[in-house]
């Protein structure tokens, strides 16, 4: 029987339109087609052509200009470029005051902690007052960081509104969107946002390929210098590979992004509904706001291990603890911020591929497990 993959907010398996856009690329490649794209000969420009058409097709998907899209290794890159150029924007980059939420992701907040910075909690739900932030943004302040929906309970935050705010105020906003492409519309443009973080992996595209959105105006110096790539914002080969199978999935993505929410929607909110019901499991997050493919659960007075290691053993995964781990399962900052129990928590996130069958064996080994266990502490 085939497992059940219930981690797409880790990472989601690629999408087949990937997989082929990605190998046409490599059978390019081997038959001699291409050539470095910063070249002026024959394969060099065939390969500048790919990588200007999938720069495109991204921008297009993301409401943006292709100019304003530059591609890097993921989400966890684009946040470094972001943070490290809005420091260096002023006299003095170890100065710079950054504003950031609580429950952002660790490659924010590490970024946060190299300097001053103000943070601002959350309530129960994990959502941000919009006001507190506005509130926190000082004379020296070179940067807020609000991400677009929380990665581990899914709450998405007053983007729009904190936007229009720190636009006002001549302050840079940075969106961590790394959860919200390719599963809610994005126009870039319309948002107010100066610079958005997303990666390819989390909706169905290939692992290190992702991008920061840069709005049209705003200067950075680049994280990566040494060469012309990218406009000179971010120097290294590009990875044609990799864009070529974003762009596709990207595509994809965004072609049927009503009808995917709404799947996935029915696919959290039967595991929702059963939780409703389940003595000693609670649903963490927004009620109301929040993203369509993810939901948290909190079990009461089980430790998270050994139900990941049923439901595995089962056919089923699903994450736990703080998602930024990959080693342990340490307590969640996140859902310490919100102000519940950060020691156990299982995350259910679907995507592209998850079925009804995937939820159905879900919903029928994790009742199993959660009975053997409680049946161990007598």
């Amino acid at each position: 029987m085939a497992r059940a993959y219930l981690d797409h907010a880790s990472t989601a398996p690629l999408r087949p339109v990937a997989a082929d856009a990605m190998a046409e690329v490599l059978r390019q490649s081997s038959r001699g087609e291409l050539g470095d794209p910063g070249r002026s000969h024959h394969e060099g420009l065939v390969a500048r052509h790919g990588v200007e058409h999938a720069r495109e097709r991204v921008a297009r998907a993301l409401g943006a200009r292709p100019r304003e899209v530059v591609f890097c290794s993921g989400a966890t890159e684009a946040i470094a470029m972001a943070a490290h150029g809005a420091a260096r924007r002023g006299p003095d980059p170890s100065a710079a005051h950054t504003v950031v939420s609580a429950v952002e992701h660790s490659a924010v907040r590490a970024w946060a902690d190299r300097g001053p910075a103000t943070v601002v909690g959350v309530d129960r739900g994990g959502r941000v007052d919009p006001d507190a932030v506005i509130a926190a943004i000082g004379p020296d302040t070179a940067v807020v960081h609000l991400q677009w929906a929380n990665h581990e309970v899914g709450t998405v935050q007053p983007v729009a509104t904190v936007a229009a705010e720190c636009r006002a105020r001549g302050v840079l906003l940075h969106v961590d969107a790394a959860q919200a492409i390719g599963r809610v519309p994005i126009a870039f443009d319309e948002s107010g946002i100066d610079l958005m973080s997303v990666t390819a992996h989390k909706f169905g595209g290939p692992t290190g390929i992702g991008a920061l959105l840069v709005r049209r105006g705003v200067r950075l110096d680049p994280l990566l210098p040494g060469a012309d790539q990218e406009r000179a914002r971010r120097a290294g080969l590009e990875n044609l590979t990799g864009m070529a199978g974003f762009a596709a999935a990207l595509d994809e993505a965004t072609l049927e992004l009503d009808a995917e929410a709404e799947r996935t929607a029915a696919l959290t909110q039967r595991v929702i509904g059963w939780a409703a019901n389940e003595p000693g499991v609670d649903v963490l997050g927004d009620p109301v706001h929040r993203m369509p493919h993810l939901v948290c659960l909190a079990i009461a007075g089980i430790e998270p291990q050994p139900i990941l290691i049923g439901l595995d053993r089962a056919g089923v995964a699903v994450h736990s603890g703080n998602s930024c781990s990959s080693e342990a399962l340490e307590p969640s900052p996140v859902l310490a911020a919100m102000g519940v129990d950060a020691h156990h928590s299982l995350r259910v996130s679907v995507g592209w591929s998850t079925t009804d069958d995937d939820i159905d064996r879900l919903l029928t080994e994790l009742p199993r497990v959660l009975g053997e266990l409680r049946g161990l502490r007598g």
